[in-house]
């Protein structure tokens, strides 16, 4: 198993031990768990990239692991009230909307690779759970709501990835 797969593997194997931590009240911790985690996300992609070490296994399951960290973040803070239900759940139907988006286009041999858009969605997704569990630190000065306004913008980048990806591959629904 080569190197990005490995940090793709340590990525999931975060998961609980950031939900754990997050949920038993050590919020900070959790944090560093988080920022750790979504720093594999990038190093695992550079690295397949740069010593062509792509796999079927990093393309299946890295873009899961992204997915399952997210989910798990955003759904706990669901649950400890730092982040708004439907807000949640626009950000979870589009990432469902777009996996059997590739599903179905995989079953059909083609590939929809991640776009700039995606790219953005996840980073301002990633940002936006730093923030709500660091409670605006160091920003939250005289309460000004930098987590919130990042997690608006989450949202609405999530809404412009999904049309972006369903407008790009419409024929995918032809076949």
């Amino acid at each position: 198993m080569n190197l990005p797969n490995k940090l793709t593997i340590l990525r999931m194997i975060l998961i609980p031990v950031f939900m754990i931590l997050l949920m038993t009240g050590h919020s900070y911790i959790s944090a560093v768990v988080f920022v750790a985690a979504s720093i594999t996300d990038a190093l695992d992609g550079h690295i397949a990239r740069k010593y062509n070490l792509i796999s079927n296994f990093g393309k299946i399951m890295d873009p899961l692991a992204d997915k399952l960290l997210v989910t798990a973040a955003l759904l706990c803070l669901v649950q400890l009230g730092h982040a708004a239900a439907w807000m949640v759940f626009v950000i979870l139907a589009r990432e469902l909307l777009i996996v059997s988006l590739r599903a179905v286009a995989a079953s059909q041999g083609i590939v929809i690779a991640a776009s700039k858009w995606g790219k953005l969605k996840t980073i301002s997704q990633m940002v936006a759970v730093i923030l709500l569990l660091m409670e605006n630190w160091p920003f939250g000065w005289d309460g000004f709501p930098l987590a919130d306004i990042i997690m608006w913008i989450a949202v609405i980048l999530t809404v412009i990835s999904g049309v972006d990806y369903i407008i790009k591959n419409k024929d995918v629904f032809k076949g």
